[in-house]
């Protein structure tokens, strides 16, 4: 598993959202690049570059130990603690670090990378600091998911792609990632990933050619719900699914899909779908 530079900035942002919950000076952290191996990429608070690019192999160490288990760890007194091995106790040294708890990035049952945060005296981390660092991590996760949805349906949208097979499980990913997008607080990332939702309708509206007999639905400008509905619909979901998927009502659902209709001068639900894929809004 290879980093990004989005995947930098999200454990930047997620090593100073642990630190303000926490409280806790110091936080560090890194994704796992290859196999069991984490490297640690991001420090923050910092007084030295002791643990910067520090590789951690599953089962040693804090960190390796959080990757073997897949669950948080805690230690009061790093160099003194017998519930870990010993490996990196020099760089922890150098830094100064004493209590120290790791808590592990998990997408899919799998970790993906780990979140640390640490003091230079040997005091206990209580559970609010713990359920902080947690809830921090929980943010990485949701973003790597994000991320890797979008990853496939870029990969996806390549050239020849609407002609290709697996077309429909395209835009199968298109109506959740837009219906994902909605509950997306992170403003960036919800830029993002709506980014590359509209590289791909971008694709397809090109490859579809004019909007000749929908009455002009290229000039149609929708609202990003009427557009969510629409996604749902192209890929098959009732108006339940729909209100399920995106957290409204089936009368709110009814509601926007109406609006689009009437926008798009459609008379049917599968008109309306066409004349968004020829306007460019649907893949």
């Amino acid at each position: 598993m290879t980093t990004d530079a989005s995947d930098a900035v999200e454990m930047r942002n997620a090593l100073l959202r642990l630190r303000r919950g926490t409280g806790l000076p110091i936080a560090f952290g890194g994704l796992l690049e290859a196999g069991q191996q984490m490297r640690i990429s991001e420090l923050s608070g910092t007084a030295t570059h002791a643990l910067r690019s520090l590789v951690v192999t599953s089962g040693t160490g804090l960190g390796g130990k959080t990757v073997a288990l897949s669950r948080p760890c805690v230690v009061t007194d790093y160099s003194a603690s017998r519930q870990i091995s010993h490996e990196y106790d020099a760089p922890v040294a150098v830094e100064g670090l004493r209590s120290v708890l790791a808590v592990p990035v998990v997408v899919r049952h799998r970790v993906r990378g780990v979140l640390y945060g640490a003091l230079r005296t040997a005091l206990p981390l209580g559970g609010r600091m713990l359920d902080a660092a947690v809830e921090a991590a929980r943010d990485v996760e949701r973003a790597l998911v994000v991320r890797d949805e979008v990853r496939t349906l870029v990969a996806g949208a390549g050239p020849g792609a609407g002609a290709g097979p697996g077309w429909e499980q395209v835009r199968e990913a298109h109506a959740a990632l837009r219906a994902l997008a909605g509950r997306i607080t992170d403003p960036e990332l919800r830029a993002e990933l709506l980014g590359a939702c509209a590289l791909l309708t971008a694709e397809s509206a090109e490859s579809a050619g004019s909007a000749a007999g929908f009455g002009g639905s290229a000039r149609v400008r929708l609202a990003p719900r009427e557009v969510d509905v629409l996604a749902c619909v192209a890929a098959g979901a009732t108006n339940a699914v729909a209100a399920d998927r995106l957290g409204v009502t089936p009368e709110t659902v009814k509601g926007y899909l109406r609006s689009a209709m009437r926008k798009l001068r459609a008379r049917t639900r599968g008109e309306a779908v066409v004349a968004a894929r020829r306007a460019g809004w649907l893949p």
